[in-house]
């Protein structure tokens, strides 16, 4: 036997025993080029043999899994209904269709409201993690976005995954000057299966429309069309890097806001499926106990939370649209820290006024024929429902009460009242002013566990940089002080 068979093979995981290239530059080394940034959305009614492939495979599926739920059903004593099982069937086959069944089961399980309560309860295991892709894969997939085995770029990676979702995963890694990050890798095709697999949702939901009430009353092909418009936005890495790197720079514009933070973008290490960024380590939001443990005051860092976000929505531009506690982190530093950018929104200019004259009606005069005419203006009610003055009282008949008060004043459910109303007229209101409306839902779950006693519609403290003179103004007449 050689001297060469002699010697212990070194594993493929051993890092840095054949050289680490300190200066790596990967594609998107100077910044993604404009035409990377680009969101390429594919027709949802086209249908062709794949779809019509994949879709047998779907009917099969479904019905297998639901079938066989409901033998079970029948032969074993019978603690749910006939309904639940059968729901229980379909989330079974959500989870062997893949990501995008499994992300139609996390809408339906976070709008409870929407669907029969058999079935909402049942996609809540589309809320947990769905299987990763093996290290493999992985690595393949970095050896093609940089170009290199990640052996040779970083100092360390770990082909276990921290967490996987719908859409992709989550890596440890350690670049070669040492620093902890992360990278978030797309799942391999992930693009051309979603594709498919809408389109054919896209057919589902008209058919369940035509024969099940609850599916109309969820407005079920519009539900599909909006997950079809976020989904190809979520499929651009270079999109979502740029987002997450513009938010985290305007955090700091008006030199506070030191106590909220975002991942810093590593771009020398980002690629086409891939993004490389800053890793952080802490609490999810709802995870109150553990908060309350960690001696941090939540609700200062909810207020500073709010604040960062509120003037990405009204100064800065995007805003983070997907804040449930997994993207919204208590750092161990005490810091808060926004996580996965996949989703963002950015709400017209006359729409970001309508938010401004809430929150300034709401803090300052209540004068709430601002709120009417904001309305008027864009054509959420019209001019002949009364003048300013009259419909601005009606407003505040309901809402001044509230106002000042420990009662629970939700400035989202006033927007999405907005919202309705604007149905009523035949209006579409736009998806950004939603997704608005859904993160001051996801703010004030989170007030109810750690501030109860903190309002939203009425702390200054949220507007002291949108207005400035006369939140200074109030801050002085109520005796506040703006913490850090």
């Amino acid at each position: 036997m050689s001297a060469a068979e002699l010697t212990p093979r070194r594993p493929e995981s051993d890092f840095g025993t054949a050289g680490i290239r300190s200066h790596f530059r990967g594609p998107y080394a100077n910044g993604p080029r404009p035409r990377d940034l680009e969101v390429v959305t594919p027709p949802i009614d086209t249908f062709g043999v794949r779809e019509l492939m994949r879709m047998v495979i779907v009917y099969v599926l479904l019905s297998t899994c639901i079938l066989r739920r409901l033998a079970a059903w029948a032969v074993r004593p019978r603690r749910r209904n006939l309904f639940s099982a059968a729901s229980n069937g379909a989330v079974d086959a959500f989870e062997r269709l893949g990501p995008t069944y499994v992300k139609l089961g996390q809408i339906i399980a976070s709008s409870p409201g929407l669907f029969p309560e058999p079935l909402a309860a049942a996609t809540q295991r589309c809320l947990d993690e769905v299987p990763p892709f093996d290290g493999r894969a992985a690595r393949e997939m970095i050896r093609k976005d940089l170009g290199r085995q990640p052996t040779a770029i970083f100092k360390h990676f770990d082909d276990a995954p921290l967490s996987a979702a719908s859409i992709g995963q989550v890596h440890a890694c350690v670049l070669p000057d040492g620093r902890e990050a992360v990278i978030k890798l797309q799942r391999p095709n992930i693009r051309k299966r979603m594709t498919t697999d809408l389109r054919i949702m896209h057919r589902l939901a008209k058919t369940a429309e035509r024969y099940f009430v609850f599916a109309r009353n969820a407005n079920a092909v519009a539900l599909v069309e909006d997950l079809h418009a976020v989904t190809f936005n979520e499929l651009n890495p270079a999109l979502e890097a740029w987002r997450q790197h513009r938010f985290r720079e305007k955090i700091g514009a008006f030199g506070d806001n030191h106590w909220v933070t975002a991942p810093e973008i590593y771009w020398d290490y980002c690629g086409p499926h891939m993004i490389c960024m800053e890793r952080m380590t802490g609490i999810p939001m709802d995870e109150f106990d553990a908060i309350r443990e960690q001696g941090v005051d939540g609700e200062l860092i909810l207020r500073r939370g709010a604040k960062t976000w509120l003037e990405a929505v009204v100064i800065h531009g995007p805003f983070h649209g997907d804040m449930h506690a997994g993207n919204l982190w208590v750092l161990d530093d005490g810091r808060a820290s926004y996580l996965d950018f996949g989703i963002m929104g950015e709400i017209p200019d006359e729409y970001k006024q309508l938010v401004k004259d809430l929150f300034f009606t709401f803090m300052f005069d209540q004068n709430f024929a601002r709120i009417a005419r904001a309305y008027k203006n864009l054509g959420i009610i019209t001019e002949d429902t009364g003048t300013d003055e009259e419909v601005g009282m009606r407003i505040q008949m309901v809402v001044a009460p509230m106002l000042g008060t420990t009662s629970s004043m939700s400035l989202a459910d006033f927007i999405m009242s907005s919202l309705d109303m604007m149905k009523q007229y035949g209006m579409t209101a736009p998806k950004e002013l939603v997704l608005f409306s859904k993160q001051m839902l996801y703010m004030e779950r989170y007030t109810k566990g750690l501030a109860p006693d903190w309002q939203i519609a009425t702390d200054v403290f949220l507007v002291k940089n949108i207005f400035p003179e006369e939140a200074a103004k109030k801050a002085a007449e109520i005796g506040m002080v703006f913490p850090d």
